[in-house]
Parts: structure tokens; C-alpha cells; sequence
């Protein structure tokens, strides 16, 4: 990785985001019920609809794109903030 690259010297890496809220409401689908077809709290569940998770479980992760019957990248975005420059 050269010096311009290193993630220590920049500041503006991109950032990830949540899209189970949009799944969700696609499929008409309530994160109540969500968390009771992935055995989960709804206050994770919640978390992630609000894309507020600080840390992937990837067991979350997991059961929710079996249920959802989606992949993960339906569920996750990554974002370059250096693609959108000009």
C-alpha cells in the first residue's frame, strides 16, 4: 500500500451502510417479526433497520439473508468518498 494510500494518513476511507430497511419495507415485512424468524432481540434488529450497527455480526448477517432470502450486498453497501469527487 504506498504512503497516499495508507488508511493512517486518510482521513476519508468511505463508509458502509445499511440497507435492511429498505429490504424490509419491500417486503412488507416488520423488524419485529424479523427478529422472531432470526431468534434476535428486536433491539438488534432494530440497529441494523437504523443503520446504526458499530460492529457486523456476521451471524446476524447471515440469518438475515437466509430469511430474507437475499445476499449480503442487498444488505450492505460500501461507499468510496473518493468516487464521488470530481
Amino acid at each position: 500500500m504506498s504512503e497516499t494510500n495508507s488508511i493512517l494518513q486518510r482521513k476519508e476511507y468511505g463508509r458502509i451502510r445499511l440497507k435492511l430497511k429498505e429490504q424490509l419495507d419491500t417486503r412488507g415485512m416488520t423488524r419485529n417479526h424479523l427478529a422472531r424468524r432470526i431468534d434476535a432481540r428486536f433491539e438488534v434488529v432494530n440497529k441494523w433497520y437504523n443503520d446504526q450497527v458499530e460492529k457486523i455480526d456476521t451471524d446476524i448477517l447471515a440469518r438475515i439473508c437466509f430469511v430474507l432470502d437475499c445476499r449480503v450486498e442487498d444488505i450492505i453497501e460500501y461507499t468510496n468518498s473518493l468516487v464521488n469527487r470530481g
